[in-house]
């Protein structure tokens, strides 16, 4: 595991960086139809995992089990920030990008309870997705050439 943590640190430090603007933008007013998009944590995760997948297959030799984990653990960290902070916007009153109706797939607002079982549902579904977006990933990491 610690391996798989050393290789994630610059995930780690995009989601950190990804995270904060989120969060910035929705706290300072920015409507979540003009600014949801800017800073996707959905969209870095997956990305990260097609590249992750492929460079670990090419360059650090992974096997496929290897590279999946890699994806649930980094999509488990998303989820698990997005957990945290839709509760802790509803803790503070706050309007963030975190707890908009559109975020958790509702037409309107949602009560505390029901937006933690949406966010439930992600951690789970999205970091099962995570890795088998890694397992692509590695499957196309065929296509890189060698060091």
């Amino acid at each position: 595991m610690a391996e798989t943590l050393r290789v994630a640190r610059l995930f780690f430090v995009l989601l950190v960086l990804v995270t904060t603007g989120r969060w910035l933008m929705g706290t300072f007013g920015v409507p979540y139809e003009k600014g949801h998009h800017i800073f996707s944590i959905v969209i870095l995760t997956t990305f990260a995992c097609l590249f992750y997948g492929a460079f670990t297959r090419r360059w650090l030799d992974y096997r496929l089990i290897q590279a999946v984990l890699l994806g649930v653990v980094m999509g488990l960290a998303s989820q698990i920030l997005i957990l945290v902070l839709t509760a802790l916007s509803y803790a503070l009153g706050l309007d963030t990008y975190f707890n908009h109706p559109t975020a958790l797939n509702a037409p309107e607002a949602l009560s505390f309870g029901k937006a933690m079982g949406v966010r439930l549902t992600g951690l789970i579904g999205n970091s099962i997705g995570a890795g088998i977006t890694t397992a692509l990933g590695w499957a196309l990491g065929g296509l890189l050439p060698r060091q």
